[in-house]
């Protein structure tokens, strides 16, 4: 049976831990050779050594997408060690501590901002600049929304904007990658059982101002669906899905 990814080349942010790394894992084993992108090499390096025999089809390069040189270091040595790119996932994301609004210092705000939106920017302009001049000519971008490109949590401002934000990044890349066969849709997730979301098994707050304990999914939920949106011909695209855990609280009102 043939891999779905087997012959194609896949870039993952924030591959070091939580859906990067899931994803990651998940696309090695359809067959993908994948560039592993992050801040801390050791973690991406732990991330490869959790591959089942699948290590001698991953690099991992140390990067912080909010910095022009190192998005375009990035790009160039997933192209200078597998010849090509297929599929870039823009996964890397940053919140803020849950504070105030009026109380957010500024620094905080820009870090997240700097992440979260200039970050999958700079990757997408580099992914543009790599799929355009192959051949064959095209590829896939999928940007991690978060369910927060739609419905806020109490004090996230700096988070809820930025993702709403990678919507219309999502949907202007959708529209200007057409010229080049670049297909580019968004993965929204709800409580992913990762480091960053185990606090909302004790508790989270609510809308309403109480805090209550949420329902988590595992995080294989979330890699199998970027499988699927990765597994799609360039003429056909996923503009938006959303993989949830299916009672937590935000279909409804409360």
């Amino acid at each position: 049976m043939t891999m779905s990814g087997e012959g194609k080349v896949a870039i993952v942010t924030g591959a070091g831990s939580g859906v990067g790394r899931g994803a990651a894992l998940a696309l090695l084993a359809e067959g993908y050779s994948v560039a592993l992108a992050g801040r801390r090499e050791d973690a991406l390096a732990e991330t490869i050594a959790e591959a089942d025999s699948n290590g001698d089809r991953a690099i991992a390069v140390a990067t912080d997408v909010t910095q022009p040189n190192a998005c375009a270091a990035l790009f160039a040595a997933t192209t200078k060690a597998f010849g090509r790119l297929d599929l870039l996932f823009n996964n890397a994301g940053a919140g803020a501590p849950p504070v105030n609004i009026e109380d957010l210092p500024f620094e905080q705000w820009q870090m997240v901002v700097n992440v979260n939106l200039t970050g999958v920017f700079l990757c997408t302009q580099e992914a543009f600049k790599v799929m355009k001049a192959q051949d064959p000519m095209g590829g896939r971008i999928i940007n991690n929304g978060s369910i927060s490109a739609h419905a806020p949590r109490p004090n996230s401002a700096p988070y809820t904007s930025t993702k709403h934000a990678v919507t219309g990044l999502t949907k202007s890349t959708s529209l200007d990658g057409r010229k080049y066969n670049i297909a580019c849709g968004q993965i929204d997730i709800g409580n992913a059982l990762t480091p960053m979301a185990a606090r909302m098994a004790d508790g989270v707050p609510q809308a309403d101002g109480s805090v209550k304990p949420e329902p988590l999914m595992h995080v294989d939920n979330v890699s199998q669906a970027i499988v699927y949106m990765a597994s799609l011909p360039l003429d056909a695209n996923v503009q938006t899905l959303t993989v949830m855990a299916t009672q937590m609280p935000f279909v409804g009102r409360g």
